[in-house]
């Protein structure tokens, strides 16, 4: 059968892989592929207990099986142009600056009384380095959707209005902003824990990986494996 591989942030770097098709034999599970890549790339093999792997956009176990066509990602911790509406909230990636002032206006309503922003921006240093510019790239289509189920488990945990999650991609210059939550409600204590929620869980689940840039080289961001939920999938055989 044949499966289509997908690596991101410094696995893609180590293999010099973004994507490729492989071939392999009937009844073969996501740890034999990574097995496969692992003796051509032998420095992987470092990474196991920190890599995360999706099948189908969905996080995977390691011995969850395969079948001819799925697409498996590789993914790195997470260091946390699509947009969507449920209830009208609103979830991006974006490449071109984003706008927080805009957004939270945007979710006011006069039955609210509370808007909680997260405006997470690019600071310049890092462990004691001066940091000149970062890099954000994430494997857009599962992002996206991670984005829509942190809305959704929010929705169904909190009294809110609505929320904003938006996300930048590409360079960013030291002050701007890379990620922007916004959460509206009638209540401020709802409105808090939803914006704590949102972006605590942003940061393990959504695959959005940054590189930092120095005068004398560049790093990956150290982040966060996706928890055991996260990966669990309630189709996946355990024999």
């Amino acid at each position: 059968m044949r499966v289509r591989v997908l690596f991101f942030g410094q696995l893609k770097e180590i293999t010099g892989v973004a994507q490729e098709d492989a071939e392999l034999s009937d009844g073969a599970r996501v740890e034999d592929l990574f097995e496969r890549y692992g003796r051509r790339f032998p420095k992987l093999t470092g990474f196991r207990a920190s890599i995360a792997a999706s099948v189908n956009q969905e996080y995977a176990s390691w011995r969850a099986p395969l079948s001819s066509g799925d697409e498996v990602a590789f993914l790195p911790p997470v260091s946390g142009g699509q947009q969507a509406a449920v209830a009208e909230d609103i979830f991006r990636l974006v490449r071109e600056p984003i706008q927080p002032l805009e957004i939270v206006e945007s979710l006011k309503a006069p039955e609210d009384g509370a808007v909680v922003v997260f405006d997470g921006f690019v600071r310049n240093n890092f462990k004691g380095r001066q940091t000149l510019y970062l890099d954000y790239e994430a494997y857009e289509p599962m992002a996206f959707a991670k984005m829509r189920d942190i809305g959704a488990d929010i929705r169904a945990k909190y009294p809110v209005h609505r929320l904003a999650i938006v996300h930048r991609l590409g360079r960013l210059q030291i002050g701007e902003t890379s990620v922007l939550i916004a959460v509206s409600s009638p209540h401020r204590r709802a409105a808090f824990d939803a914006c704590r929620y949102a972006i605590d869980t942003l940061k393990r689940a959504v695959p959005i990986w940054k590189k930092e840039y120095f005068a004398g080289g560049a790093v990956w961001a150290e982040g966060e494996v996706p928890s055991q939920e996260a990966i669990s999938r309630p189709d996946e055989s355990t024999s």
